[in-house]
Order: C-alpha cells, then sequence, then structure tokens
C-alpha cells in the first residue's frame, strides 16, 4: 500500500464468485486521489490484457461494511464468511463484525460478484479520509476544471 499527501492506492486480494460459489483468486488494485474525492477507482485484474477499472462512491464502500448498499449496477455488502464452503474459516481483519466485503457489478456486458476482506478495504478507506475528511469533499473540488471538461465536451 502507498500513500502521499494527496493519493492512497494499494493492491487486494479478492475472489471472484464463480459458478456453484466457487471463488477464482484475483488481485485488484485501488486508487484514490483528493482531485476526485467522492470516488474509489477499483482495477480488477481479470486475466486480460487491460484490467477492468469501475469508479465507486467511496460513501458508499464505506457504508457497505456496516449493511447492503447500492441500487442498480453496483450493490456492496458485509457477511460473516464466504459464499465458499470451502474457504474455511473467516479472514482475520473484520470491519463492524463482518470479515468479507462483497461487490455486485453489472453491466450490458455482463455481471460479476466478488469477495475481499473487509478489513483490508476499511483500512484502504481509513487512509483516504486522512486525506479528505468525511464531508469536506467539496472543498477538494476544482469547479472551474470540471466547467471546462464539461464544456469543451459540449
Amino acid at each position: 500500500m502507498s500513500s502521499s499527501r494527496s493519493e492512497v492506492s494499494a493492491r487486494l486480494s479478492l475472489a471472484l464468485v464463480g459458478p456453484e460459489q466457487t471463488l477464482v483468486p484475483l488481485t485488484a488494485s485501488l486508487s484514490y486521489c483528493c482531485a476526485d474525492p467522492y470516488a474509489v477507482r477499483v482495477a480488477f485484474n481479470v486475466c486480460t490484457d487491460e484490467p477492468v477499472e469501475w469508479i465507486f462512491a467511496r460513501d458508499l464502500l464505506t457504508a457497505a461494511l456496516d449493511s447492503r448498499e447500492g441500487i442498480g449496477d453496483v450493490q456492496a455488502w458485509p457477511s460473516a464468511a464466504s459464499c465458499d464452503p470451502a474457504a474455511g474459516k473467516a479472514q482475520e481483519g473484520v470491519a463492524a463484525g463482518h470479515s468479507i466485503l462483497n461487490i455486485a457489478i453489472s453491466s450490458p456486458f455482463g455481471q460479476a460478484q466478488f469477495e475481499l476482506s473487509a478489513g483490508a478495504m476499511a483500512e484502504f478507506l481509513r487512509r483516504t479520509y486522512e486525506v479528505v475528511p468525511a464531508g469536506q469533499e467539496s472543498g477538494y473540488l476544482n469547479f472551474d476544471a470540471e466547467l471546462a471538461e464539461l464544456l469543451s465536451q459540449a
């Protein structure tokens, strides 16, 4: 894991939940930057030339450590143990009484569900809140730059 005054990054192990609840081990690169203070970027390394990148709301991931969150294309929720009974005991690093964070995503190209350590995600998110405290995100936005970007696309 690395961090600077304005960025936080981490590489986490996770598992793709496959048919019949089998788990396929993968890694993901997480990144957070104060220039985009509401977003966490996750690049899933799924055995292709390029990782598949999704952008998640930081507050959704934070809330999902305690309860089921999200509607539509992104949903996340905690669980006490893996969906794979062969995975054995729950992982260490319990966040809010749960050791697993589940993330389900869907797009017109398909859907996927992932499991990862809730403790590892909680630690990553804690570091993002050191960079940009909760409730202070708007102070890090450059509205002039955002407006110029939007107008250039029109």
